[in-house]
Parts: structure tokens; C-alpha cells; sequence
């Protein structure tokens, strides 16, 4: 059986009691926890002792976690069995260490892959240690602001115009995904110094890698019409008008991954025809800066029949 060994680590400003009291009781995990916001409707048992909650939905699968051994405000330890969409089961830990007015929070999870999926083994590496580093984010929220600061609305299929665009392209470590702000600041000094008006500000995502934890993107601005003389690291291009399912995020876009999460797993789940030749794109609907980090609207688009 292929082992999976993932752990993640970040620093919130809280004491270790305050981060532990989040942890030790699954009543809280519902507000933070990376995997059930992403779907409202999923059914939800938690023991009288909150030490213990299983979990059946449409996109998260079916399971159950216990807590098995706690010390407090350093460590917990848990067993989470998955029973859908396979069997499996995993050693998962949080240990905390205080320092000063804040605590970093470490969680790690051991586990193993069915033997026919050996070959997913660093992918899903990738994809659950991207989804560690989400969950922290948002407890993060949850402890230092009571509240978590990213909401998702399911839109559904709606019916895209079409658009011409100007677009820088690169590959880049999902690390340094954050350097696609460069991007905007060419395109939109570029663009405006030649005084071609600009009609919305997306992403088009080509390809995640999980093996090399890359990304290829091109940041895009929307124009009426092509442009006829770019610099060189500047092309024309266009999505052409068709339908595309929806997810909406409302929050900072340290938090956007829910909402890619959510497509992701809605598509493998079929709960809307996909449409393939075209790739999936983030549409801004407000930018940093304009508003607080909070109310940025970005909207999650998957081509659909």
C-alpha cells in the first residue's frame, strides 16, 4: 500500500488554549474545516462528547474521525476512516507550541493509498497538503476573528457572452501563484498607455501539475476588440460564448481554493455536464484595493453543456 505522509504548519495569533479549545470539540469544525464548507448540505453527526462526528455527501464522500488521545493545548490525536468514494483509513495530529501571544499549529496526517492507486500517490500528496494548508488559513480566521472570512455561493449554470482578451502566459510553482499580480500591473499599464479600454480582469487556468506543484496560467484583461501591436510577452486571445457552472467566492484570495475545491469535486461528482475545449477561469468582479480583502467577489468557471 502506498503511504501518504503530509504535514503543514502556521503561525496564529492566539494562545495555545484558545487554538486547542477550536481543535479538541468537532461542534467547531463545521466553521473551518477545509472539506465541509465546501458543501452546506452534507450530513453531519457529532457525538454528545464532541469527540467524535461522521460526515456523508455528495462531494466530501462518507467517513467518520474520533479523537483518540489528547494533551492539553500541545497535542491531539485522531482516526479518520474514509468509507466513500474508498476505503481507507489515516493517523491525523495537531500539536501546538506557544510562543509569546501566538501558537504555530502543526497538522499532520499518515495514511495509505489502495494498492491500484499507486501511481495518484504524489498528486495526492499534492492535492490533500494543498487542502491542509487551506484548512489552517481558515482556522487561522476562525480563531484570531471568530468568524471566517470566505463564503461560497452556488451559482449553477449560467450563460457566458464571450470575450476577446490581452493575456501574459507563464508557469510558475503553485507556491508563486501570488506573482500573477505582476501580471495585472503589466497588462493594465500596457493597456492603458496605449488607451484601449479594458472590459473585466480574469484568469484562465491551462494546467495544475501536482507532481512538480505547478501551475500554468494567463492572466488576462478583457477588451472589445483585438489589439493590433503588443510587446512581445503580450498576446491576443478569447473565450468563445458558452454555458459555465458557477461557484462564487466572497473572501480574501488566500481562501479561493474552496471554491476550486467545490467545482472540482461537483464535476467529478456530475453534478453538471462539462464541456471540454475550454479551460476553467476566475473572473474578478472587484480587485485588492478596491474594496476590503473580505468582499473581493471572484467567481470560479468551468465550461458546461
Amino acid at each position: 500500500m502506498p503511504k501518504m505522509n503530509i504535514a503543514r504548519s502556521a503561525t496564529i495569533h492566539a494562545n495555545a488554549a484558545t487554538v486547542y479549545s477550536k481543535l479538541n470539540d468537532f461542534n467547531h469544525w463545521p466553521k473551518w474545516s477545509p472539506w465541509l464548507i465546501m458543501e452546506p448540505g452534507v450530513s453531519l453527526s457529532i457525538a454528545d462528547d464532541a469527540k467524535y462526528y461522521e460526515w456523508n455527501g455528495k462531494r466530501t464522500g462518507e467517513g467518520n474521525m474520533k479523537v483518540m488521545s489528547e494533551k492539553e493545548n500541545e497535542h491531539i490525536t485522531y482516526d479518520l476512516n474514509f468509507l466513500k468514494p474508498w476505503k481507507s483509513s489515516a493517523k491525523v495530529e495537531f500539536h501546538l507550541k506557544e510562543n509569546g501571544d501566538q501558537t504555530n499549529v502543526t497538522w499532520t496526517m499518515d495514511s495509505s493509498l489502495p494498492f491500484f492507486m499507486f501511481w495518484m500517490k504524489k498528486m495526492m500528496e499534492g492535492f490533500v497538503g494543498m487542502d491542509y494548508e487551506r484548512g489552517l488559513n481558515l482556522l487561522k480566521d476562525y480563531v484570531e476573528k471568530g468568524e471566517v472570512e470566505s463564503k461560497l455561493e452556488f451559482k449553477g449554470v449560467e450563460s457566458f457572452p464571450g470575450t476577446k482578451y490581452v493575456g501574459i502566459k507563464r508557469t510558475c510553482s503553485i507556491s508563486e501563484i501570488e506573482a500573477m499580480a505582476a501580471d495585472f500591473d503589466t497588462l493594465n499599464t500596457q493597456l492603458s498607455a496605449a488607451g484601449v479600454e479594458i472590459t473585466g480582469a480574469f484568469s484562465i487556468y491551462h494546467d495544475w501539475n501536482m507532481r512538480k506543484m505547478e501551475c500554468t496560467y494567463t492572466a488576462c484583461l478583457g477588451v472589445k476588440t483585438a489589439v493590433d501591436t503588443l510587446p512581445a510577452n503580450l498576446f491576443n486571445g478569447s473565450i468563445p460564448s458558452t454555458n459555465i457552472h458557477v461557484v462564487r467566492h466572497i473572501g480574501a484570495y488566500t481562501h479561493l481554493g474552496g471554491a476550486w475545491s467545490a467545482q472540482m469535486n461537483m464535476q467529478r461528482g456530475k453534478e453538471f455536464a462539462s464541456k471540454k475545449g475550454i479551460h476553467p477561469f476566475e473572473w474578478y468582479h472587484n480587485m485588492p484595493g478596491e474594496v476590503p480583502d473580505k468582499e473581493l467577489i471572484t467567481d470560479i468557471c468551468f465550461a458546461a453543456k
